[in-house]
C-alpha cells in the first residue's frame, strides 16, 4: 500500500496511477494525515445484444425478391457480353 504526501504524489503521478491500476491501494496524504485514496475505475463492458433482436421489427416488403428474374436471365443468356465465337472457317 503506497502512501504519498502531495508533493510526491504531483511528481509520481504516473507511477501511482501504474500501482492502483495493478490492484493496489494508494493513499494520498497532507501533513502526514491520509486524505485520498486513488482506485482504479472498474469499467463495465458494454452488454452485447444477441442475435434476432430485430425480430419482429424488420418488414420483408416483396417476400419474392430473392427469386430468379426472367428478365435478367434474359440479359445474360443473350447479352452481347459474351456473344457466340464467329465460325471457323
Amino acid at each position: 500500500m503506497p502512501t504519498a504526501n502531495v508533493h510526491q504524489a504531483k511528481t509520481q503521478l504516473s507511477k501511482l496511477i501504474d500501482a492502483a491500476l495493478k490492484g493496489e491501494e494508494v493513499i494520498i496524504a497532507r501533513d502526514g494525515v491520509p486524505v485520498v485514496e486513488l482506485v482504479a475505475i472498474k469499467r463495465k463492458r458494454a452488454r452485447r445484444r444477441e442475435a434476432g433482436r430485430f425480430e419482429g421489427e424488420v418488414v420483408e416488403l416483396d417476400p419474392d425478391w430473392w427469386k430468379p428474374d426472367d428478365e435478367w436471365a434474359r440479359l445474360f443468356e443473350e447479352g452481347a457480353l459474351f456473344p457466340d465465337p464467329a465460325p471457323r472457317s
